[in-house]
């Protein structure tokens, strides 16, 4: 059971991501459902570690077994999403990695895997043309220039969402 649930038009996701780096790009990935590009990864289940549900989410979606190399980033997110419509509190992980023990590089700049009936989209998008890309999430297209030497904790709510949050933080 992933940890995910809802409450009106809110809903709390713990997740985690994976940030693949080769040559000045990140690799990341659509689906038939997403307008935009997002990182591989998901949500972490009910008893899982967080790096158990990366490592089980990229067999999942990419049908490869890269090797964690360290966390970057706790990311406290508060946004809207375009597909869903709902206000989102997320909590995701993201841990860089390691691709050198896996065929990924020799699949091209853009492939596809199945996950199920699922079809997954990827793409090495270039750091620079991350900030110009529907992308997800929207702290990366600056911070991807400056990847933390430290497992760091660090919040991003959404402009539109900040009287929501702060209203909702002071209610409790």
């Amino acid at each position: 059971m992933d940890i995910s649930f809802g409450i009106e038009n809110k809903k709390f996701n713990y997740r985690v991501c994976a940030i693949i780096i080769n040559n000045g790009k990140i690799l990341a990935m659509k689906d038939g459902n997403s307008p935009y590009f997002y990182l591989p990864g998901g949500r972490v289940k009910i008893g899982e570690t967080a790096e158990y549900a990366l490592l089980r989410e990229c067999r999942e979606e990419l049908g490869a077994e890269p090797e964690i190399t360290r966390p970057l980033w706790l990311n406290q997110a508060f946004f809207s999403e375009d597909v869903e419509k709902i206000r989102f509190h997320e909590i995701c992980i993201y841990f860089l990695m390691d691709i050198s023990k896996t065929d990924i590089l020799s699949r091209g700049n853009t492939f596809v895997s199945f996950e199920g009936k699922r079809k997954n989209c990827f793409e090495w998008l270039s750091f620079e043309r991350l900030k110009d890309e529907y992308f997800y999430p929207t702290f990366l297209k600056k911070d991807i220039h400056n990847l933390p030497e430290v497992f760091t904790i660090r919040t991003e709510i959404e402009e539109k969402l900040i009287d929501e949050v702060k209203e909702w933080i002071y209610s409790i």
